[in-house]
């Protein structure tokens, strides 16, 4: 029997699963990135449950955990600091998981390279690819060295401008919300066991959220400005202002904010790719394909449930087939599609001011999320 080669495009949370189940599959993958190293940008990552459950089964839980926070409430506080509401977290990867995880970025991206070289996946690290050509049950993939190797299987898990998908043509705009994030890496407080957020102030919104026993990142969410001519030293000051607007645990995590390298200011964005989402052998994962603020917290969540029915049906197809991925896609599409929008909406509520149904549509998408992919 043929052995079975796939290519994996981007070293995120997408590609890096996806690499690692097809493996354990017992295909032979490649695992290209075209950054030098595992790099993650930003900060802290917020793990909701149906993303624990997706790392379970990977094999990296354990690691994750050790090196993260975790936490099973939500508080609400006003600007003031003034506690408001506190609630029991959804439990959306089951009853034996965390409802949340905060970790530091690199370290889950360090885990999971780490796995994906575990269970024999070749990775690359400065590697691309310029081109693809559809040769019979396999496609011809040019890398940058000119170099063509074949494969049946090619995923572009390579971000939201994925130059995957711009080899394909295929179009996706990709919109701005209207909202911008500052994020910090700073010391966790000890009065910090959760994530906090607080509606209104100066901000939209600002928030916490622990990674480490040592560790938290910090965000505080703005109407979106052009913030690229502004210094690390003014962009420091320039959160420390918007911090100290916020009570309770905010005045100690400002004072902890004295490292112009540890602030970084984005854009939120969003875009939902229609199906189909491949050409041919070519299909498409992760933040490629759809993207959203990070209002439920769930950019991860969907990238590596995206990898879970990817894999499972070129793996009981045997090969990847037009029907395994149309498979694929037609189990995602709607699942992706609510949560895109409900992080659309939430988002936009902010702009508008508007006080929605938040708990309502929070606990909606927490439900559909709940039940495995």
């Amino acid at each position: 029997m043929t052995t079975r080669k796939a290519l994996v495009v981007g070293a995120g949370s997408a590609g890096c699963a996806t690499a690692i189940l097809l493996a354990e599959g017992g295909w032979q993958v490649d695992l290209v990135e075209i950054k030098p190293a595992v790099t993650a940008i930003g900060s802290g990552i917020t793990l909701q449950g149906n993303a624990l459950r997706v790392l379970r089964r990977l094999g990296v839980w354990e690691r994750v955990r050790a090196s993260g926070f975790a936490f099973d409430d939500l508080g609400l506080r006003a600007p003031d600091g003034e506690l408001l509401a506190e609630f029991d977290d959804v439990r959306t990867g089951g009853p034996d998981l965390p409802a949340t995880l905060g970790t530091y970025r690199p370290e889950l991206a360090r885990a999971l390279v780490e796995r994906a070289r575990e269970v024999g996946v070749r990775v690359r690290f400065g590697d691309s690819c310029t081109g693809f050509e559809h040769a019979g049950p396999s496609v011809a993939v040019t890398f940058v060295d000119g170099g063509v190797q074949h494969y049946h299987l090619v995923v572009g898990a390579d971000g939201v401008r994925s130059s995957t998908r711009g080899l394909l043509g295929v179009d996706l705009e990709t919109r701005p919300t209207g909202i911008g994030i500052w994020r910090a890496f700073v010391p966790r407080p000890e009065s910090v066991a959760r994530t906090d957020i607080y509606y209104g102030g100066r901000c939209y919104l600002a928030g916490y959220c622990p990674t480490g026993q040592n560790s938290l990142y910090a965000y505080l969410a703005e109407r979106a400005q052009d913030r690229t001519g502004l210094s690390p030293a003014e962009s420091l000051e320039l959160m420390r202002e918007l911090a100290g607007h916020y009570g309770g645990p905010w005045e100690e995590i400002r004072r902890q904010l004295t490292d112009p390298d540890a602030v970084h200011y984005t854009h939120f964005e969003s875009h939902l790719l229609e199906r189909p989402w491949h050409r041919g052998r070519v299909a498409l994962a992760g933040d490629a394909l759809h993207v959203c603020p990070p209002t439920l917290a769930q950019g991860a969540a969907q990238a590596l449930e995206d990898a879970v029915a990817l894999a499972e049906e070129v793996l009981s197809a045997g090969d990847a087939t037009d029907a395994a991925l149309e498979a694929y896609a037609a189990r995602r599409f709607d699942r992706a599609k609510t949560v895109v929008e409900a992080s659309d909406q939430l988002a936009q509520w902010l702009l508008d001011g508007e006080r929605g149904d938040v708990p309502g549509l929070m606990a909606r998408v927490s439900e559909l999320v709940a039940q495995p992919v």
